[in-house]
């Protein structure tokens, strides 16, 4: 039996309040307030300070921006929670972060319970948060292991799967956008990311060379045959390659090249926000939401999954629909499919087959039966 009830403050109630000043007093709550100094025992010099500064910034490169944003709110979430129970967030308590994750799972006030995937996200969350204050989170002690794993054994579900976008949708959807800047821009955005099989976040870093830019997350090649993506992605830098189309209406790459030479971008972010007539490119860079929203727009303007009412039809479809869709419909031998989305292993590229033969090997019969 885990020994919680006679180390935790009695206090009613278990949501936390809307109000945020409850951490204003409260510098630790920042993950900026325990930043990389030099030890104490240092004499500070130009040279060092500058150091500080470039370690920090490495610091920061250490997590996706979507992965530190989500981090902080794990944290403000969870000082919050731990104010209401009379308790502080520093040091950490095991005791107490394994009843905020029961608390997680089991919902209370108007808070409904979280799937397993989101509370496995905010213990990870919790530790990057410890870490940067200089404090370690123990998630094999029995006080968050055995409670995780009875969250896991009673409330896991099979993952909610995104709807692939399929040849025909992405044909379908490329024609609903206009011939304006815009348009060129978007159908490039669409079809690159369809044949790449690329993440939302890899198709906005782009730049049009190496280092161009210092958020660069890759850049690109162009070639007679194709056009080849160096990426610095999720797991590791790695390269896909993205042959031409067998029409210029359904060719990536033509559309990559159609949309640099009307936008006459030929340094920098390759994918910008333009004009309000769409007349006119920017010079920033989109944001990786601007890739969910042209997929869920295109999708209601293509008419694709129809039999459904415009809301079921907007969550079907997301930024991964465009991985799932090449992983789905391209016929060729699984493992080229695989070295193109990155993955490390045969079954993570299954998990994005919405579509495939799942007995085409037959071992019953390999077997002898």
């Amino acid at each position: 039996m885990l020994s919680y009830m006679s180390k935790i403050p009695q206090n009613p109630g278990s949501e936390p309040p809307n109000d945020t000043s409850i951490n204003e007093d409260n510098a630790s709550d920042s993950p900026d307030s325990a930043p990389l100094n030099l030890p104490s025992s240092v004499a500070g010099s130009g040279t060092l300070n500058r150091l500080v500064d470039t370690a920090r910034d490495y610091a920061r490169a250490a997590a996706s921006e979507n992965t530190l944003k989500a981090y902080a709110k794990d944290w403000v979430h969870f000082t919050r929670w731990c104010r209401l129970k009379g308790a502080e967030p520093l040091p950490p308590s095991t005791e107490m972060i394994g009843l905020y994750l029961a608390d997680l799972a089991s919902g209370s006030g108007l808070s409904p319970a979280l799937a397993v995937s989101t509370i496995d996200r905010r213990l990870s969350g919790l530790a990057w948060n410890y870490a940067q204050r200089g404090f370690a989170l123990d998630r094999k002690n029995r006080h968050i292991a055995t409670v995780l794993a009875g969250i896991k054994r009673k409330h896991a579900r099979p993952p909610v799967q995104k709807e692939a976008i399929l040849a025909e949708d992405i044909l379908a959807m490329v024609a609903t956008l206009p011939f304006n800047l815009r348009g060129l821009r978007d159908r490039a955005i669409l079809l690159l990311g369809y044949a790449g099989g690329l993440r939302r976040s890899e198709i906005v870093s782009l730049d049009v060379q190496k280092d161009d830019t210092p958020d660069s997350g890759g850049w690109v090649e162009i070639f007679d045959k194709g056009a080849l993506l160096t990426l610095n992605a999720k797991t590791g830098w790695r390269e896909v390659e993205i042959g031409l189309g067998s029409s210029d209406q359904t060719c990536p790459v033509h559309a990559l090249k159609q949309w640099l030479h009307f936008a006459k971008i030929d340094f920098g972010p390759i994918f910008v926000g333009t004009s309000r007539d769409g007349k006119r490119a920017s010079e920033a860079r989109l944001n990786d939401k601007h890739v969910a929203r042209l997929i869920k727009r295109t999708v209601l303007h293509a008419g694709i999954r129809s039999d459904l009412p415009e809301k079921k039809r907007l969550a079907l479809f997301s930024g991964h629909s465009l991985r799932a869709g090449l992983a789905s419909s391209a016929e060729v031998d699984e493992r080229y499919v695989q070295k193109q989305l990155g993955h490390a292993s045969a079954e993570m590229t299954r998990r994005y087959q919405r579509r495939r033969d799942r007995f085409r090997v037959n071992l019953t019969k390999a077997a002898g039966l």
